[in-house]
């Protein structure tokens, strides 16, 4: 089962997703996402500590670089596009 709602760049997690689903992963393409709501989500990339997604901010995520998404609290909205 799909972890998020795509809706073309927009994604959207919502917070009684399965923690056992937001799985480590990589992608095929440079990608910079921008945090539009959530509160105390987080990042993890390969070899990393999480950090805490910020409203209106913006994250690079290398490709084939593994990360994951840690839940937070209510829904989490980001905007993706690849590099």
């Amino acid at each position: 089962m799909n972890p998020y709602i795509d809706d073309g760049n927009i994604r959207t997690f919502s917070e009684s997703v399965d923690d056992m689903e937001l799985i480590w992963h990589r992608d095929r393409e440079d990608r910079k996402v921008t945090i539009i709501e959530g509160d105390n989500w987080q990042l993890q990339m390969d070899d990393s500590l999480p950090v805490t997604l910020l409203k209106d901010q913006t994250y690079y995520i290398p490709k084939m670089i593994y990360h994951r998404i840690i839940k937070g609290q209510g829904n989490l909205k980001i905007r993706i596009d690849e590099c």
